[in-house]
């Protein structure tokens, strides 16, 4: 098969490598009609996570056909249709049974396309799969499915769950890339009273706007306002930014909550000295994708809009043209790139 692999920092290739096959009883072989690129795979291209070896598949997002099962998959079966989760669950660990499965202790959490090869690729191996793998109904679309694999629950878990946002809140969402953009639309669930996103790229504000922001700024006035007036009640990092996670520590009230969504490959200072007092709650978290059903239900029955996400859509053979244009996201305008099989 074909697949996107790893050479180390700012190197891969699409190259043919030998097509993936049942290791252990758990596993299934699908294959990929669609994939994504995550910030986290630049984050990886920078040389922010070591641990992800030469030789690589990259990519933990996918949609596609179960092509076999070992003999202890029971939930899936040749020939239907999956989302292929980021996250592996083993589903037998203390973390699993919680439904925190980006903690699994068993084998699982981010492992595709980090410990193992992923599904930037033909075929993927999929570990675990009754626990990491949902099966897709027929009437929700490639390119809707595959943000369910990981940017949307990151989105909703991260941000918006662990911020407690909450009906009438005013909830600032600093960073407007894809992650952040999510946060906009699943806030929205819960009926605050004000969504703002804050970036530095107009085109990212202007696609805030349309996915549902009230207000969409470059860093400035109204957050200084926000600042030194009644403060937000929520605030959400998704920029992985050490400037823009110190910005979304000021704007928050007292009482109020700071969720980090962000890939921080470098240090970020927390000014505890200003806010020690203020009885603030901040939150980190690893996607768990627990909620992906909940939100695959929201989606089917038109109550969750994700298409405006998607800005581009390639073949699978662009791989490395889809991360040149998915990298320069600001300038390019790029979202949410779509790989499709060809």
């Amino acid at each position: 098969m074909r697949a996107l692999v790893y050479h180390g920092p700012e190197q891969t290739s699409w190259d043919t490598v030998a097509d993936p096959a049942i290791g252990d009883p758990t596993d299934a072989v699908v294959r990929v009609d669609a994939t994504t690129i995550c910030g986290t795979d630049l984050h990886i291209l920078r040389g922010d996570l070591p641990e992800v070896k030469p030789g690589t598949v990259l990519g933990h997002e996918a949609v596609g056909e179960v092509m076999e099962v070992g003999r202890e998959v029971h939930s899936i079966a040749p020939g239907d249709q999956v989302i292929v989760s980021s996250i592996s669950a083993c589903g037998r660990c203390e973390f699993c049974r919680d439904g925190t499965h980006g903690q699994c202790r068993g084998g699982g959490g981010w492992i595709l396309g980090n410990l193992i090869n992923g599904a930037q690729a033909e075929l993927v191996r999929v570990p675990f799969a009754d626990y990491s793998t949902r099966r897709l109904p027929g009437a929700v679309t490639l390119e809707d499915a595959v943000l369910l694999a990981e940017v949307v629950p990151t989105a909703y878990e991260v941000g918006v769950r662990n911020g407690h946002v909450s009906p009438g809140d005013t909830v600032v969402v600093v960073g407007a890339g894809p992650v952040g953009l999510a946060a906009v639309i699943t806030a929205r669930i819960y009926s605050p009273r004000r969504v703002i996103a804050v970036d530095r790229s107009p085109s990212r504000l202007e696609a805030a706007t349309r996915l549902g922001a009230d207000a969409a700024e470059l860093p400035g006035r109204l957050i200084a306002d926000l600042a030194e007036g009644p403060g937000a009640d929520v605030a959400i990092e998704a920029a992985g930014d050490p400037e823009s996670f110190i910005l979304y520590t000021r704007v928050v009230r007292t009482g109020g909550h700071i969720a980090n969504i962000g890939t921080h490959g470098k240090p970020a200072t927390l000014h505890l000295e200003s806010l020690w007092r203020k009885n603030m709650t901040i939150s980190t978290g690893q996607v768990d994708t627990s909620s992906t059903p909940w939100l695959l239900d929201l989606l089917t029955s038109g109550r969750l809009h994700l298409s405006q996400l998607v800005t581009h859509t390639f073949g699978l053979g662009r791989m490395e043209h889809a991360y040149e244009i998915f990298s320069h996201g600001t300038d390019t305008g790029a979202l949410k790139v779509v790989l499709r099989r060809e």
